[in-house]
């Protein structure tokens, strides 16, 4: 099993882009070799790192090779499994074995949910998070990031809660590396919680406590900053979100080449 010397939780509060050095953003493009499997929601990511580049420059770049000091990311290399989910809650296991051991030069796997956190079962997460630790077992020059699944707005009472819960607390006992995507949703960038709101993937949510989601975070923070966001793919959702998973991506890739986050 890889252990660290403490968790590893990239959430609303990694999203300081301008807190990464950029000593450490040029020695993650150097050292990080990574391959990430998504379905839409994931794609979050992929979305707000290019138009990231767009907005603050080349220092940001990323490709599938890691050519002209890019940071290598290989988009959804894997043959066999779509996310953790499709086409069922164990073929990323094995497509990623199969990968590892065709690509021994990757160091970072990285695979998201679409909507199956929400219909799993405390079993399921722990199937996941067993396979998890295989892996980890197996391949212990590989770090292996964990992922929470995408809000789906039945609150902090609703099953997805839950099992994101179940997913935090075992990383945080364990010191694995978690990517808390449903974290990442429920904060708008001045830390504002909106998890208490129902709120949903899109940014909607409950601004009076009706029961009904009736205001988006997302495109009211968007409204009164203008020029401190960008506009990019935001699939199911607002391109802020996009922003944050972006910001929170550098942040994560910067902690695993080994920056504090101080």
């Amino acid at each position: 099993m890889q252990v660290y010397y403490a968790a590893m939780i990239i959430n609303h509060t990694s999203t300081s882009i301008s807190s990464i050095p950029q000593e450490w953003i040029i020695k993650t493009k150097r050292d990080l070799h990574i391959a990430y499997g998504h379905t839409s929601h994931g794609s979050q990511l992929i979305d707000g790192m290019t138009g990231l580049i767009t907005f603050r420059g080349n220092l940001y770049s990323f490709n599938g090779t890691g050519a002209d000091s890019a940071l290598e990311l290989r988009d959804t290399p894997f043959v066999g499994a779509s996310d953790l989910g499709n086409p069922n809650r164990t073929a990323w296991e094995s497509a990623t074995r199969t990968y590892l051991n065709a690509h021994p030069e990757i160091n970072v796997i990285i695979w998201s949910w679409c909507g199956q956190v929400s219909s799993a079962t405390s079993a399921d997460i722990t199937t996941y998070l067993n396979l998890m630790n295989g892996l980890e077992t197996d391949y212990p020059n590989v770090k292996f990031v964990h992922m929470t699944g995408h809000l789906d707005g039945t609150g902090i009472t609703g099953n997805l809660h839950q099992r994101n819960e179940q997913i935090r607390g075992y990383c945080a006992i364990n010191k694995k590396i978690l990517f808390d995507f449903a974290d990442i949703e429920s904060y708008n960038p001045d830390g504002i919680y909106f998890g208490d709101k129902i709120p949903n993937d899109n940014c909607d949510y409950d601004s009076n406590g009706d029961g009904t989601r009736d205001r988006n975070w997302a495109t009211e923070w968007q409204n009164s900053h203008p020029g401190e966001w960008y506009n990019c793919g935001s699939a199911h959702s607002q391109p802020l979100n996009a922003n944050q998973k972006a910001y929170a991506a550098w942040w994560l890739w910067a902690r695993l080449a080994g920056w504090s986050g101080r």
